[in-house]
């Protein structure tokens, strides 16, 4: 019963994922001067096609940051800036936020392969073998930034499943919000997958 009420809830969870995704989408297409963040905030999704396999996996990813309840991005441009929920002025990153990392050899709803990968891993071996690293950009400097913890939540490890849940947390110092974060989710071979995007301006 514990099994499959995990089951149940990553299903769930998931569909919630693909929610939000699915409203950003919708109110991005509104023109407005004003772009609002969440506690959770949608960063895009991929899906590769593992070879020789055949088998699809697809990313979805996720950005957990409580401080980003009520903040807004307001105009664009050299006038561009970040306004907290109290009406502040934001001048620096939240100090602690996590990557959610959803990857699932479920058949893709979302869009087709964008490219192909190498690996000899079984496919749900694939999946419980994934990296990631953190790449931070001040104009051209790029520093890797290491995660604080790297946990699978949900379904546990030892159970076999299609899909696991990644939460990539980060703890930072005081980092500009002219800076821009980059995830990349790294292969078992240490191929670079896909990238997941974290910026406020």
């Amino acid at each position: 019963m514990n099994a499959l009420r995990i089951l149940n809830n990553s299903i769930l969870s998931n569909l919630l994922v693909a929610a939000i995704c699915a409203c950003a989408l919708a109110a991005s297409a509104a023109s407005s001067p004003y772009t609002g963040f969440h506690a959770t905030t949608p960063a895009g999704y991929d899906v590769l096609t593992l070879r020789p396999a055949g088998t699809e996996v697809s990313f979805l990813g996720l950005i957990e940051c409580p401080e980003l309840e009520g903040v807004q991005h307001v105009s664009a441009g050299m006038n561009a800036r970040v306004i907290s929920a109290d009406g502040a002025p934001l001048r620096q990153f939240p100090r602690n936020f996590s990557f959610r990392i959803t990857a699932s050899l479920r058949k893709s709803v979302l869009s087709g392969p964008s490219g192909e990968v190498a690996s000899s891993e079984n496919p749900q071996d694939f999946l419980l073998k994934l990296k990631f690293n953190l790449k931070a950009y001040d104009g051209l400097a790029v520093n890797q930034i290491e995660p604080e913890s790297v946990q699978m939540i949900g379904v546990p490890a030892d159970i076999p499943y299609d899909e696991r849940v990644y939460r990539v947390s980060f703890s930072i110092d005081k980092m500009p919000i002219t800076d821009r974060f980059v995830l990349e989710v790294i292969s078992p071979n240490d191929e670079r997958l896909t990238r997941f995007h974290f910026d406020l301006l």
